[in-house]
């Protein structure tokens, strides 16, 4: 088996997607960008968060729930971080023995798998898209700085609450409220790990058109399926074909194989 990982950043900054790994777990995270800029972004929370959650699983094989739990609150707890407040990130998490793959999403950083009968699994945590619809309408009919502090006051008031959405920030709970999945091992070609600037090739663009294609992408080096989705998005570059806020977002991906297609 073999795990490799393709990154590249949205914007002439830096990325605020982050990859770790061990030797039986990988952990894809995309901080949230924020419209006021300060020091302590979605990049530096999934830096700090990503490192706890690697350290972890390198001395660990408890419930991954519990662990990503653990995680926030000893970051929540060294940073004085506070729920509500700024910043947050999506966080995934594949691990896998000899028998099974065990996956956890939690936020809009999706887990896909090619199984050995050609299929497509999928793991997925869509509640983000699913609050503040009236402002994100807003947002892509007119972007702005404006619009976009609109959209994220909304979000605040629905995250980690019930009927809202549920996010990596200062709350432990929002762990258990993750969604999971766990496979054969032996049913499974490969597993995709990776932030949604990766995922809406497929799921929006349809460059690649499905997951088997981006599978083959993958299959000789990740960052040809980077190079796909950044491609669509130079095709638009005034955000018309696809209404966006940003022409680029950061995209980060990790595919582990277990065998050949």
């Amino acid at each position: 088996m073999s795990v490799r990982t393709a990154e590249r950043p949205g914007t002439a900054g830096p990325t605020e997607d982050r990859i770790f790994g061990t030797s039986d777990a990988v952990v894809v995270l995309d901080g949230a960008t924020q419209p006021e800029p300060g020091g302590r972004t979605g990049g530096w929370l999934a830096e700090a968060l990503g490192r706890e959650i690697q350290r972890r699983l390198e001395s660990s094989r408890g419930d991954l729930a519990a662990l990503l739990a653990a995680a926030i609150s000893t970051v929540a707890d060294r940073y004085a971080l506070r729920p509500g407040s700024d910043p947050s990130t999506t966080v995934s998490i594949v691990r896998w023995d000899d028998c099974y793959v065990d996956v956890l999403v939690l936020g809009d950083s999706p887990v896909v798998a090619l199984t050995t009968a050609g299929g497509i699994r999928q793991v997925r945590d869509d509640r983000l898209q699913a609050v503040a619809a009236e402002q994100r309408r807003q947002l892509r009919e007119r972007p702005g700085v404006d619009r976009w502090r609109q959209l994220h006051q909304a979000m605040l008031l629905q995250r980690n609450k019930p009927g809202g959405y549920w996010i990596a920030e200062a709350t432990p709970e929002a762990a258990w409220h993750a969604r999971r999945a766990r496979w054969r091992r032996g049913d499974l070609v490969a597993v995709l790990a990776m932030t949604d600037g990766v995922s809406v090739g497929v799921d929006r663009y349809r460059m690649p058109p499905d997951w088997p294609s981006a599978f083959a992408l993958t299959m000789d080096d990740p960052y040809h399926l980077i190079q796909a989705v950044h491609g669509a998005e130079e095709s638009d570059p005034e955000c018309r074909r696809w209404p966006r806020t940003k022409r680029h977002d950061d995209k980060a991906v990790a595919v582990v194989s277990f065998r050949e297609p």
